[in-house]
């Protein structure tokens, strides 16, 4: 089982609630998907390209500045367990990280350097995806701390680049810029409101797209959205920023006049529910991983209306990532049945909780 220790800040920076705004948003997420010249592209690539392309960006990334301190990890060479376990800290797309499939059937040559802010997934949808993630609502951060390991490994590797058409993409979406900017925010106000729909709806018609904890093809749970740009052609780096960041900035006080209302007209109510959340997260026994993070939605909410104190945005952020399946599993040192999971959900719970306000 990979040490995760060993990663640059455990490849969890980005939990530590230090961001702006770290009570609605979580963390911001810059991504550029970029290509190697003389190499087919992934979803045409044969095993040996795979290999040639990741040998090419492992010699680079020897003699990236940006890079020097990264770790690199081969997913085809690591369990199924491990490659979940990346891909619950966010550090692996689940494409790469093949989670329906054993190493011997997982993509050939698929890896990933991990530093801290920024990394590179080789051998995804593309051939490499830089990406940065950086605690609460920060574009220009996350932005910055990308874009010098994206043009120094430019310097190093010819990328595959058109005069009309930007940086050529396997999907033609991508195609342009190749940026994807994304933020993860917390919604329970307008969910509560009942306004989120129509927010989600508007989101749509300004050109963004919203999906669950994990990005693409997954479910929205415990009130937590991840928002981001659908298009990057035709579009300079710092416009599409700029769009985000002005969409992002209205939810966030849409956000903040649902939870006033919330309070003005429902106080009796939302704070039921917020202390309801939290004794059930601090005694329960046996916890889902969906009933965990719909009740950490309360708690969190609790905790950004000041109703319930002492209880830190980290522990509550830590806590979306260590209740999950694979973080429980290597907790315990072994698989754990359904049963055995909720139990060793609700004790981590109560031990994280227990640390926090005792």
């Amino acid at each position: 089982m990979i040490d995760l220790s060993l990663l640059p800040d455990g490849g969890v920076a980005w939990l530590d609630a230090s961001g702006p705004n770290p009570h609605i948003v979580l963390s911001t997420r810059i991504r550029l998907a970029r290509n190697v010249v003389g190499h087919p592209f992934s979803l045409r690539a044969t095993d040996a390209d795979r290999a040639a392309v990741l040998a090419r960006v492992s010699d680079a990334a020897a003699e990236c500045g940006e890079l020097r301190g990264a770790q690199l990890l081969r997913l085809d060479e690591l369990t199924r367990l491990d490659r979940q376990l990346l891909h619950e800290r966010h550090l692996v797309s689940k494409e790469l990280a093949a989670l329906d499939r054993e190493p011997s059937e997982a993509r050939k040559a698929s890896a990933v350097l991990i530093d801290s802010p920024a990394g590179v997934m080789v051998n995804e949808e593309d051939h490499l995806r830089l990406q940065a993630m950086v605690s609460g609502f920060a574009l220009e951060d996350a932005y910055t701390a990308l874009e010098s390991v994206d043009t120094e490994l430019g310097q190093l590797l010819p990328f595959a680049f058109h005069p009309e058409f930007g940086y050529l993409t396997s999907c033609p979406t991508n195609a342009g810029t190749g940026l994807r900017a994304s933020v993860l925010i917390h919604l329970p106000g307008l969910v509560l409101t009942k306004e989120i729909g129509k927010v989600l709806q508007g989101l749509t018609q300004v050109g963004l797209t919203f999906r669950g904890l994990y990005g693409e093809g997954s479910e929205v749970v415990g009130n937590f959205f991840q928002l981001s740009n659908q298009t990057t052609l035709g579009k300079a780096e710092g416009e599409l920023l700029d769009h985000l960041g002005r969409i992002v900035r209205q939810v966030i006080e849409y956000e903040e006049q649902a939870r006033d209302v919330l309070l003005k007209t429902a106080a009796g109510t939302v704070d039921d529910k917020v202390w309801r959340a939290y004794g059930l997260l601090r005694y329960a026994r046996s916890l889902s991983f969906e009933e965990t993070m719909n009740l950490l939605s309360g708690v969190r909410l609790g905790v950004g209306l000041n109703l319930i104190t002492g209880l830190s945005v980290y522990t509550l952020n830590k806590l979306l990532i260590h209740t999950q399946p694979a973080h429980l599993a290597a907790l315990e040192g072994r698989p754990l049945s359904d049963t055995e999971e909720r139990a060793s959900r609700a004790s981590c719970v109560r031990r994280l909780l227990g640390a926090e306000t005792t």
